[in-house]
């Protein structure tokens, strides 16, 4: 049987952050199941490559179990944005921030992140096996048996001494991600949290929305109130969907309320004008009125939001001019769900990192580490994923390299 130091088990972002960052020495191994390292890296950020944001420390991680969150935040503090946009230098790569803290490849191409990884690790001399699938892993003395499967059917057994599952969670299986990793976990005893997409739009009551299909609203105010009264707000582009809503402003709120929207214990509201009072609009429409009076109700909110959502807030309204000001400033949303796992961009809930010591190594198999996706951690939209995907990364190399 064949023997290798480290086998790392999954060719994404947080396993290429971790195959750069250990100390070579001819014996680490990666596993990737796709033909390609990093497809889902290439993708993100809409192809452009979000890496991070500049808030990233003072940023919202999101856990399943209580502590979770407060023990993510940590580590990224310790490995944190400044680390990582350092990290890329290193690597040749320009980064530039954007107006709202989000830090992308001055190529703005996803690309380039990947190719920058992916170069590293070959430069490294790690051992890339690609479309090969790690369908078992065995706890055996002084370290682990994986049986892998190649593109060709053929399996073999291979010893490791120390394993790290990079493996992801269940979002965009299209990218590999399917979930079937966690079954190597919980085969040496670690448990899932509950599982729900997350970074993902949102299906809605289309009932009132029907004939706004398509329309982009700029800037608007999207509020979600959480059951026992929590609310937040997210400013952004707001699509509408023959399902309900898209959009920047709404892949963030879904980070906030992805395990409530099955409970039906969160609402939502939308603000066409965040930037114009409720009284503002009153005014306007009736001195509208006024000045045109056989203009038809479903027409006066002209000139004041676009047309298509001014007949459809009237409609709504049902033509009383003060009940569409205030429909102008809060348009109910009922949410009814998500598009679910294969259209989100990451997973909410994994290994419950009360299962991991400090240095993220299982409680239950010594040798046995875990980054990234596959963990009860998810962040914010804007680049706070896959600081996560970094940070955790660093945190098991630094401690594999100091076990040597």
């Amino acid at each position: 049987m064949e023997r290798i130091t480290t086998a790392i088990i999954g060719g994404g972002a947080s396993g290429l952050f971790l195959a750069t960052a250990l100390s070579a020495d001819g014996k680490t191994r990666l596993f990737e199941r796709g033909e390609r390292l990093g497809r889902k890296l290439s993708a993100t950020g809409n192809g452009q490559g979000n890496i991070t944001n500049l808030a990233v420390t003072s940023a919202r991680y999101f856990s399943i179990e209580a502590s979770g969150a407060k023990r993510a935040s940590e580590i990224v503090r310790r490995y944190d944005g400044e680390a990582l946009r350092t990290y890329f230098a290193a690597l040749g790569v320009v980064l530039s921030a954007d107006e709202r803290g989000r830090v992308y490849p001055a190529s703005k191409q996803a690309s380039a992140i990947t190719d920058a990884l992916r170069f590293c690790v070959e430069n490294r001399g790690v051992d890339v096996r690609l479309s090969t699938l790690v369908t078992a892993l065995e706890q055996a003395q002084g370290g682990f048996i994986l049986t892998v499967k190649s593109a060709d059917g053929e399996s073999e057994r291979i010893f490791a001494k120390r394993v790290v599952l990079c493996a992801g969670g269940k979002a965009a299986k299209n990218f590999g991600t399917d979930g079937s990793a966690y079954a190597l976990a919980t085969g040496l005893g670690h448990s899932v949290t509950p599982l729900y997409p997350s970074l993902v739009q949102l299906k809605t009551d289309t009932t009132y929305t029907k004939t706004l299909k398509g329309i982009r609203v700029n800037d608007g105010k999207l509020t979600v109130i959480i059951s026992g009264g929590e609310r937040v707000e997210f400013t952004g582009d707001v699509i509408f969907t023959d399902y309900g809503i898209s959009g920047d402003a709404v892949f963030r709120a879904s980070a906030f309320i992805a395990e409530q929207i099955p409970s039906g214990k969160v609402s939502a509201t939308l603000d066409f004008l965040p930037n114009v009072t409720e009284a503002d609009v009153l005014s306007a429409l009736r001195q509208k009125q006024a000045a045109f009076p056989k203009l038809p109700k479903s027409e006066l909110l002209f000139g004041i939001v676009n047309n298509q959502v001014g007949r459809a807030v009237m409609k709504r309204a049902e033509g009383d001019l003060q009940r569409a000001a205030a429909l102008v400033k809060a348009f109910p949303l009922e949410l009814k769900g998500s598009l679910g796992f294969d259209y989100a961009q990451v997973t909410k809930g994994g290994i419950p990192l009360s299962e991991t010591t400090e240095d993220l190594e299982s409680r239950f198999a010594k040798g046995l580490y875990f980054t990234g996706e596959i963990l009860d951690v998810d962040g914010q939209c804007g680049g706070f994923n896959l600081q996560w995907a970094y940070s955790s990364a660093m945190l098991v190399a630094d401690a594999l390299n100091n076990e040597r």
